[in-house]
């Protein structure tokens, strides 16, 4: 018998780390139309198509980080830049002195909360699912 020859690690590795890029873009992508849905308002009624919007977006980009790296620990990094522009958006003032999000701005505030749920109810999920063996 011949021995087979080892699998080239080549591949999977630019597939992994193109996974994680694309999800990372996904994530800056979404976290900023987030941002820009939340002032949204039929007459005087909010729309919280932004929450929504938080909701699936995240739980489909952990998913998607999760399933193309083959790792537990993928969903942290889209988790952490989703979160810090998060924080940036509502510490940091424009130019005219406004802030992107506000404290009386419930509609941002539930987004926040809502989004950053998503991550958390995908990695306990993942967590409680045990350990996997994904091959690329």
């Amino acid at each position: 018998m011949t021995p087979e020859a080892p699998a080239r690690p080549g591949p999977a590795l630019l597939t992994k780390a193109g996974g994680m890029l694309i999800a990372l873009l996904a994530t800056v992508a979404t976290a900023v139309l987030e941002l820009f849905l939340t002032p949204l308002h039929v007459g005087r009624v909010p729309v919280c198509v932004a929450v929504l919007l938080a909701l699936v977006a995240n739980y489909g980009i952990s998913w998607f980080a999760v399933e193309t790296v083959g790792r537990r620990w993928a969903v942290a990094p889209p988790w952490a830049l989703w979160t810090a522009i998060m924080f940036f958006a509502a510490g940091v003032r424009t130019t005219e002195g406004d802030y992107l999000v506000f404290g009386e701005d419930l509609v941002a505030l539930v987004m926040i909360l809502v989004g950053s749920l998503a991550f958390a109810i995908f990695a306990y999920r993942v967590i409680l699912r045990g350990p996997t063996v994904t091959k690329l």
